[in-house]
């Protein structure tokens, strides 16, 4: 007589389609797919994304399922960000849809990024159990999820050049925050557009039957905390969800020999993010400061590699790519300039290195402030939040030259900090620990909701 097969389900993963949205969405499929190999998973992107991450390795039972390209790659989100959001949210659905239909086995668990408002529906209608994954912090989740209290006490909209030093003190869970850190507030912002579908994205995560934060407990636990409180589905802090389990790749990269040359803790790795990133002059100003400071520097700086190597001097190397987990990891990084990009941050914090930050819009405050006042693992570059105000190289050499001195007993207690909280990330992924406990407990979840929905 034949045994009755394995039944694990078929989890359908839905991103964003951006890099910071793809990239740990991607590092969740294979997490899963590795606690359960009998357990299909398919990643949902567009044929674009497809020839940029199509040939990365993963796990036998991850497969990619494609949709055409909402928008034509001339018109892109860099030409036009609210064309191409407005993009994603209305003409991504139909073809969803019709891709669910010819899916085997049928799907029994979407996992979506929360901002992508029109998956609940889909999972919803279909009897399909959803679970809402949120790419960046708890934190901000909690801000825009008590939206409405900045409204009830006089800050949406507000003037952030006249008020952004006053404090914020109602969001539960968080700690007072500058009014700076929430650009999206500002009454002269051009935010709102993209805000009507983030707190619409939001407003909808109740309907899900999960919501996982791309975070550790131990990062956040009073916002945590806070919001099992509000909400009434499980709620599971599955992070760091950064690439730790690919980082046995023997590659032989050059820029890692150039590392191994150098002294322990003496470079700074620079990465402003692959998106949105500073001004030519700013970055022509950063160069002229790490000339100034005489600092070891390794950056990273996608499109504007060669013009910035005649720059900064010969004291460093300027690449357009690198395996950045791996690079934050080697013992001569001694610290992260950093745009403050969740993804980056998590990758810091796993690390072990501080931070000198410097946010540029969205969430990147509000990590900035994460890490300079809570963590207290960094200082921040400038204090204005925003794209238009310049940092001088005369203030950046000073401060590169006190942020890496090994001697300054201020440098020596943040670099231990910074230590202990990759102690608390290690911890967190172990077994036993609070991550490890939560991807377990979810994917118990999910065979438990095949089985449902294969007896129905």
């Amino acid at each position: 007589m034949e045994s009755a097969p394995t039944i694990s389900g078929h989890v359908v993963a839905m991103p964003y389609p951006g890099r910071g949205h793809i990239n740990p969405l991607m590092n969740l499929c294979k997490l899963l797919a590795s606690k359960n190999t009998d357990l299909p998973v398919t990643l949902v992107v567009t044929e674009e994304w497809l020839g940029f991450i199509g040939s990365e390795p993963k796990p036998d039972n991850i497969r990619f399922g494609t949709i055409p390209n909402v928008i034509p790659s001339e018109l892109g989100r860099a030409k036009d960000i609210f064309a191409f959001v407005d993009a994603v949210m209305t003409k991504m659905e139909a073809p969803f849809q019709q891709l669910l239909d010819r899916l085997e086995p049928p799907p029994t668990m979407i996992i979506h990024d929360t901002y992508l408002v029109w998956v609940v529906g889909v999972g919803n209608r279909r009897n399909i159990p959803v679970a809402s994954f949120y790419p960046m912090p708890a934190s901000l989740f909690s801000v825009l999820h008590h939206d409405h209290l900045f409204k009830q006490n006089g800050h949406h909209p507000v003037n952030l050049s006249e008020k952004g030093e006053e404090l914020v003190d109602y969001i539960p869970g968080l700690s007072p925050t500058r009014l700076a850190n929430f650009s999206w507030l500002d009454d002269n912002s051009s935010n709102q557009q993209a805000l009507h579908w983030i707190q619409k994205a939001i407003s909808l995560v109740s309907k899900s039957q999960y919501l996982l934060f791309s975070s550790i407990y131990e990062l956040e636990p009073e916002v945590i905390d806070a919001l099992k409180q509000k909400l009434l589905i499980p709620i599971y802090t599955i992070g760091p969800v950064i690439p730790y389990f690919s980082l046995g790749d023997t590659r032989d990269y050059s820029y890692l020999k150039w590392l191994d040359n150098q002294p322990s803790g003496s470079v700074l790795y620079i990465s402003q993010g692959s998106f949105l990133s500073v001004s030519s002059v700013q970055m022509d100003e950063i160069a002229a400061g790490l000339l100034q400071s005489g600092v070891r520097f390794f950056w990273v700086a996608q499109g504007e590699a060669s013009r910035l190597k005649g720059l900064c001097g010969d004291l460093g190397l300027v690449l357009e790519w690198c395996d950045q987990l791996r690079v934050l990891l080697h013992p001569a990084i001694g610290a992260f300039w950093s745009h403050c990009g969740w993804n980056s941050t998590r990758e810091g914090v796993f690390a072990g290195v501080p931070f000198l930050t410097f946010p540029i819009l969205m969430d990147q405050p509000l990590n900035s402030k994460l890490i300079v006042e809570d963590w207290k693992i960094g200082w921040r570059v400038k204090r204005e939040v925003g794209m238009d105000t310049l940092v001088r190289r005369e203030d950046i050499a000073v401060l590169l030259q006190k942020f890496m001195d090994l001697n300054s007993d201020s440098v020596r207690e943040m670099r231990k900090r910074a230590r202990e909280l990759q102690q608390t990330c290690q911890l967190a992924i172990a077994d036993g620990g609070s991550s490890e406990t939560n991807i377990n407990a979810f994917v118990r979840d999910i065979i438990e909701s095949a089985k449902k929905l294969y007896t129905s």
